[in-house]
This record gives structure tokens, C-alpha cells and sequence, in this order.
């Protein structure tokens, strides 16, 4: 670990960020360009930053169809989306002090209505930086506290050393696939040679979402979320 490297882990904890790795980007250049541009993939190496979710909230998430247990997730959510905004933007203005580049990426933005896509995957990010793997949600998976986590990223073109990916550990299981209630998930693998609908069915959750929103007032479900046992075993 490099000196920039320590000030980053540290900055990061002081933010209260409670997973932090560095992702090197050009094995996934091709990819990352289809989907966020040419500038997006021109950075080289990315900090991935994730906050844990309050497992008192998601562990009410099977009542996913009364009003206290929706809005009390909606909020958490909306308030760790903010938190980690805040935590990417001061990274970044860390970083180019330093003097290098950094280009913020917001924890939950879509860019491409049409296929439900951000600027980059913070889950192929936080993959890439060592993380933990991606699901058979297609939600990224931590030893630690499964998908019980949100993100953000930083791009940059700093000197910093890179983690190794994590080898996928969800087996047999099936418990995010059997609890959707729309059957968004097939239930394959992750490949990063494939594309993402073959895992999911991004527009079969998006109705369903809709729907909900139409007859609770807000449409966030996360049994995916809720349903993993990486993520249970801490609680």
C-alpha cells in the first residue's frame, strides 16, 4: 500500500464508509464503454465505496406490503444514497487536490431510461476492487454482509493499488431467485461476457415497481435484498 493509498483507506473511514476498495478498470475497458462512453472508460482505476444498510430495517422487508416497512426503506435508502454522494464527492476533491483526475459517480442515477443503466456499474466496480462477487440478483455480494450494501464511484487516474476480484460463492443457492415476486432473476451466473438479460429481467422489475407505486404511493420492494443469506448471517 502506497502512501496515497493509506490517506484514501483513512479519509474513507473518517466518512464513515464501511467497505472501500479500488478497482483496476481496464479489464473491463470494452464493457465499461458500451455502456457509460468513451470518457467514462478512459479512466484506468476506480474506488469503489459502500455503506451498510441498517439490518433492523431490511430484516422488515418480507412485509413488504405495509406502509411502514416500505417508507422506512425507502428512507434509508434515500438517506445512504446521499451519505455516499457526499463521501464520493469529498474523495474526489481529495484526489484532485493530490493532483490527479477524479469523476464522481452518483450511488443511484440512470443515464439510459430505455435499459435501466447508470454511467458504470458500481457492482462490476466493486467486483473488480475485491469486494465481493455478483449474485445471481445481479446484486454484488460481500462475505461480510452479503448485498446489504449500497455504492458509489470515484474514477481516477491515481497511482493506486488494485484489489483482485472475489470468485462467485452463491453455489446452489436460489433464495434471491425463489422470492421475486415477478421472477426477475433466471437464476444463471454471473458472466461478464454475457449480457445482463440473461440474468435479468430489468423491465419485469421495473413493472412491478410501478405497480407497487401506483397502490402504496412508492414502489421500492428489496426482497432480493432482504432474501440472501450472506446478509442474514450477521443479523
Amino acid at each position: 500500500m502506497n502512501e496515497l493509498d493509506k490517506q484514501l483507506g483513512d479519509t474513507a473511514s473518517l466518512l464513515e464508509i464501511d467497505v472501500f476498495g479500488i478497482a483496476d478498470l481496464t479489464k473491463a475497458k470494452d464493457f465499461i464503454r458500451i455502456q457509460g462512453g468513451e470518457n467514462i472508460s478512459n479512466y484506468p482505476k476506480a474506488i469503489s465505496i459502500g455503506i451498510r444498510l441498517i439490518d433492523g430495517i431490511v430484516n422488515e422487508l418480507y412485509r413488504h406490503e405495509e406502509l411502514t416497512a416500505i417508507y422506512t426503506y425507502k428512507a434509508l435508502y434515500n438517506t445512504t444514497n446521499a451519505k455516499l454522494d457526499k463521501a464520493a464527492h469529498s474523495i474526489a476533491r481529495f484526489i484532485q487536490k493530490a493532483g490527479f483526475k477524479a469523476y464522481p459517480i452518483p450511488a443511484s442515477q440512470i443515464v439510459n431510461p430505455r435499459k435501466l443503466e447508470g454511467a458504470i456499474s458500481h457492482k462490476l466496480v466493486a467486483n473488480l476492487a475485491g469486494l465481493g462477487w455478483i449474485g445471481k440478483s445481479c446484486l454484488l455480494i460481500t462475505p461480510e454482509y452479503g448485498p446489504r450494501i449500497r455504492y458509489a464511484t470515484v474514477l481516477t487516474d491515481a497511482p493506486l493499488n488494485t484489489g483482485d476480484p472475489i470468485d462467485n460463492r452463491c453455489g446452489d443457492c436460489r433464495e434471491c431467485v425463489d422470492i421475486c415476486p415477478v421472477q426477475a432473476f433466471t437464476g444463471v451466473p454471473f458472466n461478464s461476457k454475457e449480457p445482463r438479460s440473461v440474468r435479468f429481467k430489468a423491465h419485469s422489475c421495473k413493472n412491478y415497481t410501478d405497480k407497487r407505486e401506483k397502490t402504496f404511493g412508492e414502489g421500492i420492494c428489496g426482497l432480493c435484498v432482504y432474501a440472501c443469506p450472506y446478509g442474514k448471517k450477521n443479523t
